[in-house]
């Protein structure tokens, strides 16, 4: 999808899971409250990202890797950031369990691949390489039919001199495994490279069919630990209404300031101003899905990118999270926290 993945690609792993179907619709009343299908295409010609577009305004940033993307895409218009990734990349200590799985990997020659995020394809050859079973890995994949979730992944592969067969319909790992399903003969050895949250169901729809499942995971996500209170500080800033957006690229990072929430004992509170006051900004329908489940109805650009929802977070507080009020000396704006006179593109703000 992400991304972005975001354009920049899509965020590692951020669309990978089951469909937002039958979910709880979120309250409408809310202040976001486009729907993640309803959401338009953003014109970026249009006059929208100027300098200071954001002044006023202050953002949650949830993620981890490529986290600088959108904090200095946000700063650089004059939001306020806070930082605090829910969850973290780590690498297998010394890459042995991904050592291993790639020599088994290698010696099954396995019938299809099916790659899920460019980050973890570079890496994965990456680490192959610097142990010197880089060739051989692309030597035993030289035949295979590669099968992508996406953009970034089918780029991903084409640096390592391979090329894929095809692209999943929706760009999550459920519809490339549809494909799998739907287009090949049950019984075939299959490789998958998984992103940092493995989507057991769908290796398990796999395993059902083919006669071997092989999975590569060339990074995870871990929960950060209790020493790292940016969490919990992002939270409270939720809770109490500090915050005017907050960004997620993930299901998993949703779900992990969920489960703080509830650690805190203010999960009730942190649903309530999602819902309400504090705009969430998703980057596709699967990290959308946590969210309406819980009843919030987020923002979600068209296409799951990480530029795309950079740009329809400044679209979205510039038109719905401004207030317009007319006095004796102009037109004054209330932009999240900071009154201010309107910015005119070419001139700053203007004069009174």
């Amino acid at each position: 999808m992400v991304a972005t993945n975001d354009v920049v690609g899509p965020v590692s792993g951020g669309e990978s899971a089951a469909s937002t179907a039958h979910l709880p619709a979120p309250n409408l009343h809310a202040h976001n409250v486009r729907l993640p299908k309803a959401t338009e295409l953003i014109d970026v010609t249009a006059p929208l990202l100027q300098p200071n577009q954001l002044e006023g305004f202050r953002i949650g940033v949830t993620s981890d890797r490529r986290s600088s993307d959108l904090i200095d895409a946000f700063e650089r218009r004059g939001a306020r950031v806070v930082h605090a990734p829910t969850l973290r990349i780590a690498h297998s200590e010394q890459d042995g369990p991904l050592l291993t799985d790639t020599r088994t990997l290698i010696a099954a020659r396995p019938d299809i691949l099916l790659a899920t995020t460019g980050y973890g394809v570079r890496r994965w050859f990456e680490v192959a390489e610097a142990v010197g079973i880089g060739s051989g890995l692309t030597d035993a994949l030289a035949d295979t039919t590669i099968l992508v979730r996406g953009p970034k992944a089918r780029g991903g592969i084409r640096a390592t001199g391979l090329d894929d067969s095809g692209m999943s319909d929706s760009e999550t790992t459920a519809s490339l495994v549809d494909k799998v399903l739907a287009e090949y003969p049950p019984g075939l050895t299959i490789g998958i490279q998984v992103h940092g949250a493995t989507d057991e169901v769908q290796l398990d729809r796999l395993r059902a069919v083919h006669e071997r499942v092989l999975v590569v995971a060339p990074y995870r996500w871990i929960a950060m630990d209790d020493t790292d209170e940016r969490v919990y500080k992002l939270v409270e800033a939720i809770c109490s209404r500090q915050l005017d957006c907050v960004t997620f690229t993930s299901a998993p990072a949703v779900h992990a300031l969920f489960t703080a929430a509830e650690g805190m004992d203010v999960y009730p509170e942190l649903i309530a101003a999602l819902q309400t006051r504090v705009c969430a900004a998703a980057v596709g329908p699967v990290t959308s899905a946590p969210l309406i489940a819980a009843g919030i109805a987020p923002i979600q650009p068209t296409r799951f990118r990480m530029g795309a929802l950079i740009r329809l977070v400044c679209e979205h507080l510039e038109q719905n999270m401004i207030e317009r009020i007319e006095t004796q000396n102009g037109l004054v704006q209330l932009r999240g926290s900071t009154p201010r006179k309107p910015y005119v593109p070419g001139l700053g703000e203007a004069s009174s």
